[in-house]
């Protein structure tokens, strides 16, 4: 607006243009944060602000942004109009008035320049607030985490702290009462040689069933007690698993015999040699199909077999498995978690022999020996799942 009739050329008006939107944008940008800046204070530092309104308040200051925009770009549009057409109807704007066109143009570009400079003042100032805003919630996340690890490191102290002193009590009772039953069984075993009348040798053949079976579960409770503290001392050897079941069953005999179970025993003809410590795998083994002896229905089939997973020449390492299906006697309402509890029993009522420490020392053992013991439930199909690396 400074080119009156002949005062100022096309070249003039457009340079003092150019000199003033750079001074007018450096100002407005500077205006734009200071205004911004003292807008959302209140807002800065505040965590209960969170992300989605700070993306509202941007939403919001852009729409602003643009509505100024397009009021200023219309009122450009309008002045220049005006300077070109106008015949002095509009306010006494007209081309009678003003000699040069330019002022119009300038005003046009000033308009379209400063928005685009306030734009950009305004996108720079709330990316700076969002990466704020980011850092905060970032901050108050890792706050939060951390008082979450130590109240879990806090917990699984005290729990490791509880399994300790139960262990520790169940070695030391196991080891107290080893010595008195030790007594109880060689007195036992002297009646036994004296000249007695049937009933009391009946009698004392029960006492002395009932003891063997005390001493079973208190060796059965210091192992489970050794292995959960972790003080298992493992001696590795080379042995094959195919031949160390079929010794388990010929040891077994008698009693499988006895039990009314037939059992069906499928083992691979691939090398089942696997390099472990021979006394674990046993007793795993063992109380696995002991487990099928005392809790399958009678007159059922039994299944044992053993496979191998992966290829000979694959990259995955090749696995012995070992899986033994039975048809419990029982009802079964409990999942892996509850059986493999120490003194857990599947059979509730108690009808058949069983201390609850089976399974307990399966898995115990096998995680012991780095292998994976798994149960798996279908109807009254119960079938116990053992992997190891070969």
């Amino acid at each position: 607006m400074i080119a009156y009739r002949r005062s100022y050329s096309t070249e003039t008006v457009l340079m003092v243009g150019i000199l003033g939107n750079g001074c007018l944008g450096y100002g407005l940008k500077l205006l734009l944060k200071r205004y911004m800046e003292k807008r959302y204070q209140d807002w800065r530092g505040q965590i209960e602000h969170d992300y989605e309104e700070w993306k509202q308040r941007e939403s919001l200051s852009f729409k602003r942004l643009n509505k100024v925009g397009m009021v200023c770009a219309l009122a450009a549009v309008w002045y220049l109009y005006d300077l070109v057409c106008g015949d002095g109807t509009w306010g006494g704007l007209s081309r009678g008035w003003y000699h040069n066109f330019s002022t119009g143009y300038v005003m046009l570009m000033t308009v379209l320049l400063q928005f685009m400079l306030a734009s950009r003042a305004v996108g720079s100032f709330w990316r700076g607030e969002m990466d704020g805003v980011m850092a905060r919630m970032d901050e108050r996340l890792q706050a939060r985490l951390k008082e979450a690890l130590e109240i879990e490191r806090k917990s699984l102290e005290k729990v490791s702290r509880s399994d300790q002193l139960r262990v520790d009590l169940i070695t030391n009772v196991s080891h107290d009462l080893k010595t008195p039953l030790t007594s109880i069984v060689g007195y036992v075993e002297l009646i036994k040689k004296e000249e007695l009348s049937d009933v009391v040798r009946d009698y004392i053949d029960v006492i002395s069933a009932r003891t063997e079976k005390l001493k079973e579960m208190i060796n059965s409770l210091f192992s489970l007690a050794k292995a959960s503290s972790g003080n298992v001392k493992l001696h590795k050897e080379n042995f094959e698993v195919n031949r160390l079941i079929e010794q388990i069953f010929a040891d077994m005999d008698d009693r499988v015999k006895e039990s009314d179970l037939k059992f069906v025993v499928k083992l691979t003809e691939e090398d089942t040699k696997i390099y472990s410590d021979n006394t674990y795998f046993y007793r795993i083994c063992q109380n696995l199909i002991e487990n099928v002896l005392k809790y399958s229905a009678k007159g059922t089939r039994a299944f044992v077999r053993t496979y191998l997973k992966g290829e000979p020449e694959g990259e995955d390492e090749r696995r012995i498995c070992i899986e033994i299906t039975n048809t419990a006697g029982y009802f079964m309402d409990f999942t892996k978690e509850d059986i493999v509890e120490r003194f857990a029993r599947g059979d509730k009522e108690r009808t058949s022999e069983g201390n609850g420490l089976g399974l307990a020392i399966v898995s115990t053992y096998a995680k012991a020996l780095g292998g994976e013991f798994d149960i798996r439930i279908d109807c009254d199909q119960f079938k116990a799942c053992l992997e190891f690396e070969l």
